[in-house]
């Protein structure tokens, strides 16, 4: 009987050990981890921001404002080139895409113009929601003002054509670019004041 004992009993012991190094290890890469991709991120962001402005001298990622949407909030980045507010760059989103998360970053002109849009995040069906990062989709909101140009699909009485059976993520990329619009009209008064 105490042979039985003592297996189990060491069984116990190696499992516990075999649990203790394997979160001693997890966590150690975590932390490892976490510094390059923040920085990564960072990254990302910045060249989003280059993509979607005008030609800036600011650092819009020091000047960032955050600001409240419903019972969230959100990070728009202004632009100054000389002392002069030359745009700003909303992130936006939606949960209503096919796959959940659609996340967009939309950079606009002191008027409300929409100059350029990146796509940060999606999870759409590859080969058709994914091309809403495509140049054909992009370029029909390039230079057109949300105040005069219908953000829906053509399906829904709008302006936009829909990706090829990707209606939904269009529709959800739509309600984000809507989204970033608003607040940034909303907004407008605060963001476009240079803080230095």
């Amino acid at each position: 009987m105490s042979k039985k004992e003592s297996t189990f009993l060491s069984m116990v012991v190696s499992l516990l050990l075999i649990t203790l190094i394997s979160g001693f290890a997890l966590g150690l890469v975590n932390d490892l981890t976490i510094e390059p991709k923040a920085k990564a991120k960072l990254e990302r962001k910045i060249n989003a921001i280059k993509l979607v402005l005008p030609e800036f001298d600011n650092n819009p990622v020091e000047d960032y404002k955050k600001v409240k949407i419903n019972s969230d909030s959100t990070e728009v980045y202004p632009a100054f080139k000389n002392g002069e507010f030359v745009g700003a760059a909303v992130i936006s989103y939606s949960e209503k895409g096919f796959s959940g998360l659609v996340k967009i970053m939309v950079g606009f002109k002191p008027d409300g113009t929409i100059k350029n849009i990146a796509v940060l995040e999606q999870k759409e069906t590859p080969g058709l929601g994914t091309k809403m990062k495509d140049e054909s989709f992009l370029q029909q909101f390039r230079n057109k003002n949300p105040s005069a140009f219908n953000l829906k699909v053509k399906k829904d009485g709008g302006e936009v054509d829909a990706l090829t059976g990707a209606t939904i993520s269009s529709r959800a990329f739509n309600e984000s670019t809507k989204m970033a619009y608003d607040i940034f009209i909303k907004n407008l008064n605060s963001i476009n004041k240079s803080n230095h």
